[in-house]
C-alpha cells in the first residue's frame, strides 16, 4: 500500500490522450477534486452525477448541490438521478462511455450493474486510512476516537461498504484543536491530488490496487442530530473530542433548562475543582461545565434563534441559578 503525501505517493505519468471521466459527488468536500479534474489536461470530465436538488435556506427553495453548481459554472453536463441504480440511469451512463468514474462523497450505494459500466470501474476517494473508519463519517470518527493520524484513500469500489482494493493513500496529522470541518477541509485538498494521480496511474497502467487487510476494520456510521448531543457523564477528554468531531455538522448541543443550545469546541481544565456532570459554574475567567472527570470551559454558545456568541456574553444574560444544569 502506498503511503506518504499525495504529491509523492504517485508519480507523474505520460499520456497519449485525455481519459473520459464521469465524476460523482455532492457536498463541498468534493469540490477540490472536481475542480482539479476539470482543470487537468489528462482528464475529460464528460458529466457530473450528483444528488437531486435539495431544499435550502429559509424559503426551502430547491438548490443545486455544490458539485452541481461547480459543474454548471464550467459547462459540464449535470445528471441528478433520483435512483442511480435504475435501468434508466445505467443506460444513460452507458451512453456516455466513461473510461472511469471518480467518486467523492456522492451519498448513494451503487449496484453491480452500475459499477460494471466504466472500463476501469469506479474509484472512490474516502477520507480515512482504510480499512479504518469505513462508512459515512470517517473524519468525525477519527477525531472522536482520539486518533493521532488519519488520511485519505483511493480504492476500487465494490458492492460491499468501502471494502475494495486500494490504489493509494495520503496521510494527515490530526491537530489537537481540529474540528471535523478543519480536518476535512485539509483532506479534501490533499485528497484531490491523490485522486488525480490515481486516475493518471490507472490510465497508463502503472497502478495495480492492493486488497485491504482483513484486520483493523472499523466502522464510522453517519452521525445523527441525536448522536451529536453532549453526554456530560463521560470523561472530559471524551466530551471535548466529541464536540470537535461533530463541529460544524450536525453540531454539538445540550439542554439547559428547557432550551436547546448549540455548543462550539471546549477546553479541558485539569486545574479546576471538579464539578458534578452537567453542573454549570459561571466564574470570572470562564463558564465551566462538569463532566465525569475534570470540568470543561465553554467556548461559543448559540441559543435558539440567536447567533453564536461567546460563553461569557451568554452567561451575562442567562440569569442561571446555582443549580443550573446542562443535560
Amino acid at each position: 500500500m502506498h503511503t506518504g503525501c499525495a504529491e509523492c505517493t504517485l508519480g507523474s505519468r505520460l499520456y497519449t490522450g485525455a481519459v473520459r471521466i464521469v465524476f460523482a459527488g455532492t457536498p463541498e468536500p468534493a469540490l477540490p477534486s472536481l475542480r482539479r479534474l476539470i482543470d487537468s489536461p489528462h482528464h475529460d470530465v464528460v458529466a457530473v452525477v450528483t444528488r437531486p436538488d435539495a431544499a435550502a435556506g429559509r424559503r426551502a427553495k430547491p438548490s443545486p448541490s455544490p458539485v452541481a453548481q461547480l459543474a454548471l459554472d464550467h459547462g459540464v453536463p449535470v445528471l441528478r438521478p433520483p435512483r442511480p441504480n435504475s435501468d434508466e440511469f445505467i443506460t444513460e451512463l452507458t451512453e456516455l462511455a466513461p473510461e472511469c468514474c471518480a467518486v467523492v462523497a456522492y451519498g448513494a450505494l451503487l449496484s453491480e450493474p452500475l459499477l460494471a459500466v466504466p472500463t476501469h470501474g469506479w474509484v472512490n476517494l474516502h477520507f480515512s486510512l482504510l480499512p479504518a473508519w469505513r462508512g459515512a463519517a470517517p473524519v468525525q470518527a477519527a477525531i472522536a476516537a482520539g486518533d493521532a493520524v488519519t488520511g485519505a484513500t483511493t480504492f476500487q469500489i465494490e458492492p460491499a461498504l468501502d471494502s475494495g482494493p486500494v490504489y493509494g493513500v495520503v496521510t494527515e496529522t490530526i491537530q489537537p484543536t481540529d474540528t471535523a470541518g478543519d480536518l476535512l477541509e485539509r483532506l479534501a485538498v490533499s485528497g484531490a491530488v491523490l485522486l488525480d494521480r490515481t486516475l493518471d496511474g490507472i490510465a497508463d497502467g502503472s497502478l495495480t490496487p492492493v486488497q485491504q487487510p482483513a484486520d483493523g476494520v472499523t466502522i464510522a456510521p453517519k452521525i445523527t442530530v441525536d448522536g451529536a448531543r453532549v453526554r456530560w457523564d463521560l470523561p472530559a477528554h471524551i466530551v471535548e473530542r466529541h464536540i470537535r468531531a461533530v463541529t460544524p455538522n450536525p453540531g454539538a448541543w445540550t439542554m439547559i433548562g428547557d432550551l436547546r443550545v448549540k455548543l462550539g469546541p471546549v477546553t479541558v481544565d485539569d486545574t479546576a475543582e471538579t464539578l458534578a456532570p452537567g453542573l454549570i459554574r459561571i466564574e470570572r475567567d470562564g463558564v465551566r461545565v462538569g463532566t465525569a472527570s475534570a470540568p470543561v470551559v465553554l467556548g461559543r454558545i448559540q441559543p435558539p434563534g440567536k447567533k453564536p456568541m461567546s460563553a461569557a456574553d451568554w452567561a451575562r444574560g442567562a440569569r442561571l441559578d446555582e443549580a443550573a444544569q446542562a443535560q
